[in-house]
């Protein structure tokens, strides 16, 4: 579970790099492949929604149905196969804007940065969004994040989009 909510924190963040220009809201299926150093891979899919500065909900629709929404600073996690909501505090989250501020273009549409000894790679479309990000989490995992269908939006999406309600039942962890 920590891997991907390190996964949401590092794809959320990502959109503020000055050298990667993305939209005030975007909307994008999503492919998140975790590979672990035994070479064990789980795929998860989706859809995630951002509204800027860091507005972000990610839907996983397989291999679990799962929510995730982020302010930024608290974290919501709806398990709907646990019938459980987990409430979490980002206070040790990466400020990854600053970092990727000076995110360099390595090749064709890819762009590297290091923060604190790890790199993170971003690659984007011919259009100039946002296509794949690479990096290895603090769990040594290989994650690889592949956006498709990718809507850019010019104006806030509506707030409700980002709602992370607990369903009547299910229970909350603290």
């Amino acid at each position: 579970m920590k891997r991907g909510l390190l996964s949401i924190v590092f794809a959320t963040t990502i959109a503020f790099s000055s050298g990667i220009s993305v939209p005030t809201a975007f909307k994008a299926n999503f492919t998140q492949i975790v590979k672990n150093r035994k070479g064990k891979t789980i795929k998860y899919k989706g859809v995630i929604v951002f509204n800027s500065p860091s507005e972000t909900k990610w839907r996983y629709n397989s291999p679990t149905k799962k929510e995730v929404c982020s302010s930024g600073k608290d974290l919501v996690v709806i398990d709907h196969d646990l019938e459980q909501v987990s409430y979490y505090s980002i206070d040790r989250g990466l400020n990854l804007i600053r970092v990727l501020r000076d995110a360099k273009l390595h090749k064709g549409r890819t762009y590297v940065t290091k923060f604190k000894g790890k790199y993170y790679t971003v690659v984007l479309t011919s259009g100039g969004k946002i296509e794949q990000i690479a990096y290895k989490d603090n769990l040594d995992n290989q994650v690889n994040i592949i956006f498709t269908n990718t809507k850019y939006y010019d104006r806030l999406l509506p707030g409700r989009k980002f709602v992370c309600a607990r369903p009547k039942g299910y229970d909350a962890i603290y």
